[in-house]
């Protein structure tokens, strides 16, 4: 291949592997080998080819659509993005945007590298740990504009999270050397070993175990930012924890449960990922927590289970059967906390159908779009008050 193509093409997977995308060597021969015979003639064919090349993973595919739009959208590239880098006073009409999914990561991929002569030298002692300010901006920065450092730095915060002490009572009993209630079998046993002449009193006491945990995880297209971080969270919380059970769901439930029970949290998520078909496709929660309560049920949810359902709550198929299998999902369980990622926005009303269709059937109501609400997710799951997570209280504001 002649012209300046193939270095394009190098240049674009280097900026997709500072973005976070696992693109080697091989995958740069390849995108220029299946683009030398000339056959892709239209832009839409040479984004998927390159698609199929480059992503290998679903979460990936939101950062290469940011990145494919803003390298081959026109020429001059390198110019228009130092000439953006400049200093330039907004005019009157100008107004905030939201930034999408993904965009700091690729800006921070094509921005020109910094030359080492023009870094300051500061004589400071290199740490590995993060500064108090660090970890407070960190907290509160939303998952889906985090840059490739901040996601990594995030990665290791959620795995340090730590989960209360949420011991319930079971129906069995165990051993205890004093209590109120005696132990007739063991009592009679100890006496019988000495013969029956005296008689020494065994106690038991109820068994406490922690509860399962059961999570129902959207990995819709709207969803696939904040799913990918909460699978980490999901993965660390299997490792402390044995009884976590673990489901995704777009068009159908799959269990993913032995996926992230592997010991490296990026294997685990690509198992996840290719068990699951419909990765960031569309979303049927009725469908899916129809298959969820008909299969799966009995199977997890005995012991006092706690359900995290991480979802948007839109539902695009909406009937009647939504109501009804998300009342037994509720009847099934001790707990159902309903994580939204649509909670960050200030101005969030519950006015969608489903949403409002599904809210009277959940016992708390909580955003999930940073680290700060994950620690708060971690503190609600022990008995506590919730009245501030109340799911009523977002009905009256619609209302």
């Amino acid at each position: 291949m002649t012209g300046k193509l193939p270095e394009n093409i190098a240049y674009f997977a280097r900026a997709l592997r500072i973005a976070g995308l696992r693109v080697g060597p091989g995958a740069v021969v390849e995108a220029v080998e299946a683009l030398a015979d000339g056959a892709l003639g239209e832009r839409e064919d040479m984004y998927w080819a390159l698609h199929a090349i480059f992503v290998k993973r679903h979460e990936d595919s939101v950062v290469y659509d940011q990145a494919f739009r803003l390298f081959w959208r026109r020429r001059n590239l390198i110019e228009k993005i130092m000439a953006q880098m400049s200093p330039v006073s907004p005019g009157a009409d100008s107004a905030p945007q939201k930034e999408e999914a993904g965009a700091l990561r690729v800006a921070e991929a094509f921005a020109p590298p910094r030359r080492e002569e023009d870094a300051p030298v500061e004589l400071t002692e290199l740490t590995a740990q993060l500064t108090v300010s660090d970890r407070e901006m960190l907290k509160s920065r939303d998952f889906a504009q985090m840059s490739a450092a901040e996601i990594a730095r995030a990665k290791r915060l959620v795995a340090s999270l730590s989960l209360p002490d949420d011991l319930v009572a079971t129906r069995r009993f165990r051993p205890a050397h004093r209590g109120a209630r005696i132990d007739p079998r063991r009592t009679f046993r100890q006496s019988l070993r000495g013969g029956g002449g005296a008689i020494d009193l065994a106690f038991r006491e109820r068994a406490q175990i922690h509860p399962p945990i059961v999570a129902l995880v959207d990995i819709s297209g709207s969803m696939a930012e904040y799913s990918r971080i909460f699978l980490h969270f999901l993965h660390a919380v299997t490792e402390k924890r044995r009884r976590v059970h673990s489901f995704v769901f777009g068009t159908r439930l799959t269990n993913i449960t032995r996926s992230l029970r592997a010991r490296d949290p990026d294997e685990a998520l690509a198992l996840a990922g290719k068990a699951a078909p419909d990765w960031e496709g569309g979303t049927r929660i009725s469908t899916a927590l129809h298959t969820f309560n008909r299969v799966w049920s009995r199977r997890v949810l005995g012991g006092g289970a706690i359900v995290l359902l991480f979802t948007d709550g839109l539902e695009r198929h909406l009937d009647g059967e939504l109501a009804f299998e998300m009342d037994r999902l509720h009847r099934s369980c001790r707990q159902l906390i309903w994580l939204n990622p649509l909670l960050r926005f200030e101005q969030f009303e519950a006015r969608a159908s489903g949403i409002r269709t599904m809210l009277p059937h959940v016992d708390s109501f909580r955003p999930i779009h940073n680290l700060a609400a994950m620690a708060d997710l971690c503190a609600a799951l022990a008995p506590s008050d919730n009245r501030a997570s109340d799911p009523r209280l977002w009905l009256k504001k619609a209302g």
